[in-house]
């Protein structure tokens, strides 16, 4: 049941430990030290859980002013001429705040909240290399807003404050972290479970090392290895797979799916921990907050700091390896996804649509989905 599905030495399962524990501490609001290739260090806190007692300790820690990194993503909503190069893996942008207040800190942060009444433009100042990117990075895993506070320290303050009991952690191992723990899953749980449209049904879970949220696959009769199989990856949504939200098209691909693999009489489904296209459940409702404002949820993903899709494969094409699967029809309207899974080493033979009728409140996100994201309907 325990068995790994892929082969990592060692010493990577206690990293991906480590890492996880510093997301903790940072979902706290507690500040954790993050050190760089070459000896630099730095005291890192979420920009979400910032206030205005927690910004003095850090300043009292660091006995220096932090800058605020953002993406670059988030520097082109702020106006800024920093953020006019915004792309995938684009570096981070700092700012040296004149307002070192936390609520300019949460203006500049969350375009969620009210709309800033602040005048006051941020200074962009030198982004500190490994660091600013690795904090950026440890916001996302910790699926946080995309912003960090980020102050340097000394190398004698830095060994105080680990023996102040924070935790210190290296740029290489936040690096690392995510394509680990998304190669490495093991079997923790399997179970038949009647579905809808598809009784002979039954569900594995996979965990990965790091004790992350699990990834499922719903196995539907009982499919063959040596032929393509038709699978269906479905990314989580709480909103549209549980609550019925009319906002997407999310409950009806999911049950769509089940019922299309059902007739069928074998497949797969795969249900990846990735709500709202990787970037998190609170973040997506923040970004439907921007789309009730006009955004468009490709714009609102990037008025919040992140890339249009966040998304990674890997877990996806780890599940599929594990239950004997190397060929697949793929069970999607986008292209992307092909493309993923196959850079992923699972080939897909042919791309099988999924499109069901839109209604008057998500006809606009269809549009979008066709017009931005390259989906075929």
């Amino acid at each position: 049941m325990h068995e790994k599905l892929a082969s990592v030495e060692m010493k990577a399962e206690p990293a991906l430990r480590h890492v996880d524990r510093v997301l903790g501490e940072l979902r706290r609001g507690t500040p954790v030290l993050l050190r760089a290739p070459d000896g630099r260090v730095a005291l890192v806190l979420s920009a979400e859980t910032v206030d205005d007692p927690c910004l003095a300790i850090l300043r009292k820690k660091a006995k220096a002013e932090p800058l605020l990194i953002i993406t670059a993503r988030r520097a082109l909503a702020l106006g800024l001429e920093e953020g006019k190069s915004a792309r995938k893996g684009a570096d981070p942008v700092a700012l040296r705040l004149l307002d070192r207040s936390a609520t300019r800190v949460l203006e500049l942060t969350d375009p969620s909240l009210p709309r800033a009444r602040s005048v006051e433009r941020p200074l962009v100042a030198d982004a500190p290399a490994d660091l600013a990117p690795a904090s950026v990075d440890l916001m996302k895993l910790a699926r946080l807003l995309p912003a960090a506070l980020l102050a340097m320290v000394d190398g004698e303050s830095a060994e105080l404050l680990e023996n102040d009991d924070l935790l210190l952690l290296e740029t290489e191992e936040v690096t690392a972290y995510r394509l680990a723990a998304s190669r490495t899953l093991s079997r923790v749980g399997e179970a038949k479970v009647p579905l809808e449209g598809a009784e002979n049904a039954r569900v594995i879970a996979y965990r990965p090392p790091d004790g992350g949220v699990e990834h499922l696959a719903i196995v539907i009769g009982e499919p063959k290895a040596d032929s393509p199989l038709l699978a269906r990856l479905h990314s989580e949504c709480f909103t549209g797979d549980l609550l019925g939200s009319l906002r997407c098209d999310c409950g009806d691909q999911l049950r769509g799916a089940i019922q299309a693999i059902g007739a069928l009489g074998a497949g797969v489904l795969l249900y990846l921990a990735q709500e709202g296209r990787g970037i998190g459940l609170v973040n997506k409702l923040r970004a439907y907050s921007l789309q009730d404002r006009g955004a468009d949820t490709l714009e609102a993903n990037e008025q919040l700091g992140f890339d249009a899709d966040e998304r990674v494969y890997l877990p996806a094409a780890a599940m599929l390896r594990d239950l004997g699967f190397h060929q697949v029809n793929l069970l999607t309207n986008n292209p992307e996804k092909v493309e993923a899974l196959e850079r992923c080493g699972i080939e897909v033979i042919s791309r099988v649509p999924h499109a069901f009728p839109s209604n008057r409140h998500n006809e606009a996100y269809l549009d979008t989905k066709v017009r931005k994201f390259g989906h075929l309907f």
